[in-house]
């Protein structure tokens, strides 16, 4: 089974910047999970509002306001996890701080300038 990127924030309304991720995370032939808010399907895969178990994951890419995150704190420390990506307005320290310390490795970047620019 392949690593897999989660989109922590998923979200079925096209207009959000999750939904462009997860649609170009597939495009460029990447295995996902979804975890949102609300539950919803998006190309097929279906949106989980909770932590999926046991799954392989590579890179957790973040689009939740950081007071949105606190509650996933456990789940991304726990995950092992390689990598945690802040998108844009999603920036918390202390988050990062923690992470750090996991020996996960943590970048404040846009996922989507990442994957059309080959950098993901």
């Amino acid at each position: 089974m392949a690593a897999k990127t989660l989109v922590l924030g998923a979200s079925t309304a096209h207009h959000r910047y999750s939904n462009f991720a997860t649609h170009l995370l597939l495009k460029k032939g990447h295995e996902i999970l979804l975890v949102g808010k609300s539950s919803g399907v998006v190309e097929g895969h279906q949106i989980q509002k909770e932590w999926p178990l046991n799954e392989d994951i590579d890179t957790v890419t973040v689009y939740l306001a950081p007071h949105n995150q606190v509650n996933y704190y456990n789940d991304i420390l726990e995950s092992k996890t390689r990598r945690l990506i802040f998108n844009p307005g999603t920036e918390n320290a202390e988050l990062e701080l923690l992470a750090l310390e996991k020996g996960i490795e943590v970048e404040e970047a846009c996922t989507l300038v990442l994957l059309n620019t080959n950098q993901y």
